[in-house]
């Protein structure tokens, strides 16, 4: 082989290597502690107040920089309370819940930076998230299983040292009952009080806030 040809191949052999490196980064699971809060017809706003413990774990594809796909399992709760509320109706309502959820998701994740595969560089990115999912809860009244919700949100996740990223994201799980808090349950028969009623046009949903830790595994390829 010539010198000419040596060249060559290895400039071929180190194209093939960075074309691969700039795939490497695929595959991340990781977890997060945070906590979820409740919005419907006992709580008309998101009140720190009810703010109850979550955790979750996660699966995440990363097909691109700017697109990955997720999948994800949670577990934790919400309440919410009439009598803190200024509204002279829930007062003398003065109805109260405490539900335990869990849920399973999957949704589709765009980047607005990219991670650069580069030694000594600071990777971080902010991004936004919308998927389905299906999510259980169980309280004094209601027990339900396998409803749908439509999670969607925002997050900034910062990679500290490689492997390793941290993140921080808020996401709502919008849903298509009046179930979460029991009460509407309660306009199907269990009673005619108007003042123990909900209102089914406001249909219920919580969010889930988490600070996050997650794991790459970088392909390592050797020419």
């Amino acid at each position: 082989m010539s010198k000419q040809h040596i060249i060559i191949a290895r400039l071929f052999i180190v194209g093939l290597f960075i074309s691969f490196s700039a795939q490497a980064q695929k595959i991340e699971i990781g977890g997060g502690l945070g906590g979820m809060l409740y919005k419907g017809d006992v709580s008309t706003r998101l009140n720190p107040r009810f703010y109850r413990p979550a955790a979750n774990m996660f699966f995440r594809y990363n097909a691109t920089r700017s697109f990955s796909i997720r999948a994800g399992l949670a577990v934790g709760g919400y309440q919410a309370e009439d009598h803190y509320s200024n509204d002279p109706f829930q007062q003398a309502r003065n109805y109260s819940f405490r539900s335990r959820t869990s849920e399973a998701t999957v949704d589709l994740q765009y980047n607005f930076l990219n991670y650069k595969l580069l030694p000594k560089v600071k990777n971080w990115t902010p991004y936004v998230f919308g998927g389905i999912g299906l999510y259980s809860y169980t309280n004094a009244v209601v027990k339900a299983r396998a409803l749908l919700n439509f999670p969607l949100g925002i997050g900034v996740k910062y990679e500290i040292k490689r492997p390793w990223s941290v993140g921080l994201e808020f996401g709502t799980r919008f849903t298509n009952n009046d179930y979460l808090d029991g009460l509407g349950e309660r306009t199907f028969g269990v009673t005619t009080n108007k003042i123990a009623q909900g209102n089914t046009a406001l249909k219920d949903s919580y969010t889930y806030t988490a600070i996050t830790v997650s794991y790459t595994f970088y392909k390592i390829v050797c020419p």
